[in-house]
């Protein structure tokens, strides 16, 4: 990342982004109380046309980083390529996409809905980045990484400007894939809501970012075999990780047992789909429910691209 997101530039991104990524709903319930034993507060990006918070930082970047008609080339498990496509289309932009071989079906389709060229390639989400920095270095587009660019952080940084505004809570969980989030989110939050506890979560699956940020250096895991495919970080992007030691307090590791009983409470008591992903919030709290009972506890369910066999797995109870 050239530069570390700032507060001033999250608070300007709200008139670059399509409002309809904008003033998300915080989603309530007593019954998930008490059954967590906190109070929490779920803000929800499943809403918009993408289902996901990443539409926030996409729009962001494609309205103030690309020149008219620059033609970009991304990788993505599917959330960042959904949110890349629609802004950079919308603008004119030529959008190619890599995926790996294995990626969620329904974001593969939903990639090209936007308006991307995909490819498939490798057998991860890294295996992919891979092949599309190539592809980018042989044809002369801008390879565009999410985590390496500030927009992308302070696009999604506006989430918290609004929690922040919208709610009082004592602790904030955020997901911790690449780092864009957590670096928009933790850069607002601390800036307005300071004594608030931010807490970092990883898949036990895939936990290169949570050794990498122990370690002050980036660390490669040969594997990231988790169901919540927006965090499986294999290869952690190396400019991002000095930005994140301020933007939390401590980092929480998550079953994927326990995302699975996470998705499942969302939809019980708030009658919602997530992705795994956009469940390992809310994971957390099961991982360590003594260390927020009592508490007013806010997390993120960031998206509800779900793949087909998974919502079956989930309505079927």
């Amino acid at each position: 990342m050239s530069a570390a997101p700032s507060l001033a530039a999250i608070r300007a991104a709200t008139r670059h982004i399509d409002p309809v990524f904008l003033n998300s709903p915080v989603r309530r319930s007593e019954a998930l109380d008490a059954a967590l034993g906190c109070k929490v507060l779920a803000k929800d990006e499943t809403g918009n046309p993408i289902h996901s918070f990443k539409g926030r930082g996409t729009e962001l970047f494609a309205a103030t980083a690309l020149q008219p008609g620059e033609a970009i080339v991304s990788a993505s498990a599917g959330n960042f390529g959904q949110g890349l496509a629609r802004a950079a289309s919308r603008r004119g932009h030529r959008c190619v996409i890599f995926a790996a071989e294995t990626a969620n079906p329904l974001k593969i389709e939903a990639m090209r809905g936007f308006g991307a060229e995909v490819r498939l390639a490798g057998a991860d989400f890294d295996a992919a980045k891979h092949a599309a920095r190539a592809y980018a270095a042989e044809t002369g587009l801008r390879f565009v990484e999410d985590g390496a660019e500030p927009a992308i952080s302070e696009g999604a940084g506006t989430l918290a400007l609004e929690l922040a505004e919208a709610e009082e809570f004592d602790t904030l969980l955020v997901q911790l894939g690449n780092g864009a989030l957590l670096a928009g989110v933790g850069t607002a939050l601390r800036a307005v809501l300071p004594q608030v506890e931010i807490v970092a979560v990883v898949a036990a699956n895939a936990p290169a970012m949570k050794l990498s940020l122990e370690a002050g250096r980036a660390i490669e895991t040969e594997r990231a075999d988790t169901m919540a495919d927006g965090i499986a970080v294999r290869v952690p992007v190396p400019e991002i990780l000095p930005i994140l030691p301020a933007c939390h307090d401590r980092l929480a590791m998550v079953s994927e047992a326990q995302i699975f009983e996470a998705m499942r409470l969302i939809h019980t008591h708030l009658g919602l789909v997530t992705e795994p992903s956009g469940a390992a919030g809310l994971a957390a709290i099961l991982a360590d429910p003594g260390r927020f009972r009592g508490k007013r506890v806010a997390t993120i369910l960031c998206g509800s691209n779900i793949a087909a066999p998974l919502r079956e797995r989930l309505l079927a109870g």
